[in-house]
């Protein structure tokens, strides 16, 4: 994970304590141009903080051009610069919100209140949250039926973390991956010969690729252009990959590589794909460029593994019967070296430098470590039993062990040739994850934004727990509460640092009106809110004033009994609100288990439907929500039903109409 993402896990506590000593001594702080009562000489300064040192620039344009509109997509901008000499500063972490403006009497008071409504955001209640936070992630978790469920780690109600929404998909999961800006998540269904897509801004499933027989392994090319899935079919002329165009969704060409399984690797530029076929005991080389198959490698009996090593600009495939490693350079894809080990090598992975490359033997319990400078096994390191995930953070490697609920981990700083490896360990729930049996092919290590501090899944006990270094254990743990957890996936909504100095990100205007956007800075301490206007929607008008009537919904349901949700949206003048095409229904069990979202289908005169089914007894509540409507929409349209036991439930009536507003 790029170590440049926001290192915010302590952001909370470090700057809860900086605030205690900011007090009334700050500067005027506070910039917002409706108290001003003529344009200044500069009307940059309305976006430009300069104090400490520190000069602040602060940008909101629309994707689109033109001016910032509720619902459009903006980009959002602060450049930090050195006051004196104009040098952008890196790696600063600057944290941001956006929230409806809040007027007061005098500047010192809106001071006061931009630094309150900070410390406030900063405790993450859920009473006090922000309508938009630059500094949130979540925490996706791949289930072992047909669902995803997405949480939130940073709030809690009682103590439990708020699960957010429950993802369904057209058939079980096997494996992910999310592009670079956490923009969309790519879920292979081999089942159904499908990829589903995953929009993380609305956390719903859009897209259903066809993706060829049997697909399992899915791997982005470097440029994130092309999606690559390996394709497990037992027919030898449909195994190889299917190789899908991400801005279009469309499959560009099927490659017939050979049988077994597939494991994907790319060179740095995006110039070629490395395919290793398991049965086949090849690597086949792809020129992406062409899309063409340029070699087929001869690399063993077994191939299980292959890797990249930017710093050696070779190919790294691990052969488990052989037990060997073979090094192939990148561009002659002639065979540099042959690593010889024992049987039983498995994953392999390089650290974020190219440096270190690290092979599971699964067999021996042991980590080997070779030095991608002189191709050379340096290393071997006992690790927890049965290795067989592994992933890196900016300074160690992380094993995982099928057999064993120790998490073992290699301080990357102390390996070299000669040197002795600085190995520890933490225990990640109370078995191991072979017991919980029917494991996908999706890691449960997850390197969270940070990048000095992962997520780890046990299936077992069905807890992700949250693993940060230096930590004797695990610091907390989310129970995935109606689904057997198998894998996690951290979705940074953060800001990024875009280019030298420069953070910035995406978001959607929910809202039109006058907003604060607040800036805050650890070192040097600096809270500051800007101002932005965000203009309505041409058909803001046509959107507002509408409520939902739920139909059928006054008498209680049998347990496990399928039905119809229909819902009646009225404008306030009275008339059916048609075409509607955002219409979703969030619900879930009291007080917040087993959420679902479904999308509802408008049948005519304003009325909006889909089946669905209650499968447990209790209070369900159900949420209408339509962002075309508005978020007052969404807060205002609700209502609750109860389900029976199965051997108590009547039946319900379909006729009345209820409306919980």
């Amino acid at each position: 994970m790029n170590n440049k993402k926001i290192r915010s896990a302590y952001l909370g506590l470090a700057v809860g304590v900086g605030l205690i000593g900011l007090g009334v001594a700050y500067e005027k702080l506070w910039c917002d141009p409706r108290e001003l009562l003529q344009e200044p000489a500069d009307p940059q300064a309305l976006h430009r903080l300069s104090r400490d040192g520190v000069t602040v620039e602060f940008d909101a344009q629309p994707m689109a051009g033109g001016e910032l509109r509720e619902g459009s997509f903006a980009n959002i901008r602060f450049k930090v610069t050195d006051q004196n000499s104009g040098q952008p500063l890196s790696g600063m972490a600057p944290g941001a919100w956006i929230d409806p403006a809040q007027s007061a009497p005098v500047e010192a008071s809106r001071e006061q209140s931009c630094k309150a409504r900070v410390a406030l955001f900063l405790k993450s209640s859920i009473g006090a949250r922000p309508l938009l936070d630059l500094n949130s992630y979540f925490l996706l978790v791949l289930n072992k039926d047909a669902s995803l469920t997405v949480i939130d780690p940073t709030v809690s109600v009682g103590g439990v973390t708020s699960t957010l929404a429950r993802i369904d998909l057209p058939g079980r999961p096997m494996d992910w991956i999310a592009t670079s800006d956490d923009k969309q998540v790519f879920v292979s269904i081999p089942e159904r010969g499908k990829v589903a897509v995953i929009d993380t801004e609305t956390f719903t499933h859009v897209a259903s690729l066809d993706a060829g027989e049997q697909p399992l392994r899915v791997a982005l090319q470097p440029d994130q252009h092309r999606l690559w899935v390996g394709n497990n079919s037992e027919d030898p002329a449909k195994g190889g990959v299917t190789v899908i165009d991400v801005p279009s969704r469309s499959t560009l060409k099927s490659f017939a590589t050979g049988s077994g399984h597939h494991e994907i690797a790319f060179s740095a530029d995006s110039r070629y794909a490395f395919v290793s076929n398991r049965d086949g005991g090849t690597l086949s080389i792809i020129d992406i460029p062409e899309m063409r198959l340029a070699k087929t490698l001869e690399v063993g009996p077994h191939p299980l593994a292959v890797a990249y090593s930017a710093l050696s600009q070779a190919v790294y495939v691990s052969d488990g019967e052989e037990g060997s490693v073979r090094v192939y350079d990148a561009r002659s894809h002639q065979l540099r070296h042959t690593v010889k080990s024992e049987q039983g090598l498995g994953p392999m992975r390089f650290s974020s430098d190219g440096r270190y490359g690290i092979v599971l033997n699964t067999l021996e319990n042991q980590a080997l470590v070779i030095d991608a400078s002189t191709d050379q096994l340096i290393h071997r390191i006992p690790v927890a039993a049965e290795p067989y995930q592994l992933t890196f953070t900016k300074g160690y490697a992380y094993v995982r062990g099928l057999a064993s609920s120790k998490v073992s981990m290699i301080n990357l700083s102390s390996l070299g040739e000669g040197r002795q490896p600085i190995i520890q360990s933490f225990e990640a729930g109370p078995a191991a994850p072979r017991q919980a049996g029917d494991l996908p092919l999706a890691q449960g290590l997850s390197v969270s934004r940070d990048d000095n501090s992962v997520f780890v899944v046990n299936p077992v006990d069905n807890t992700t727990y949250f693993y940060a270094e230096g930590m004797n254990a695990p610091m907390s743990g989310y129970n995935n509460r109606g689904h057997q957890a198998r894998a996690a996936l951290v979705i940074d909504r953060s800001l990024r640092e875009l280019a030298p100095g420069v953070y910035g990100s995406t978001v959607k205007m929910p809202a039109a009106g006058t907003f604060d956007v607040a800036f805050l800075l650890n070192q040097p301490q600096i809270i500051h809110c800007f101002s932005t206007q965000v203009a309505a929607a041409p058909d803001a008008s046509k959107r507002k004033g509408a409520h939902a009537e739920f139909i059928g919904l006054d008498q209680p349901l049998p347990q496990q009994s399928a039905f119809t949700a229909r819902v009646r949206i009225v404008g306030d003048d009275g008339r059916p609100r048609r075409g509607l095409n955002d219409v979703t229904l969030r619900y879930f069990l009291a007080p917040s288990s087993m959420p679902h979202n479904l999308q509802l289908e408008e049948v005519g005169e304003g009325v909006y439907q889909a089946s669905l089914m209650l499968p447990e007894p209790g209070a369900w509540y159900l949420h209408v929500q339509s962002p075309s409507l508005g978020r007052k929409f969404a807060e205002e349209n609700y209502t609750s039903l109860r389900v029976l036991p199965a051997a108590a439930a009547s039946t319900a009536s379909q006729t009345d109409v209820r409306t919980v507003r």
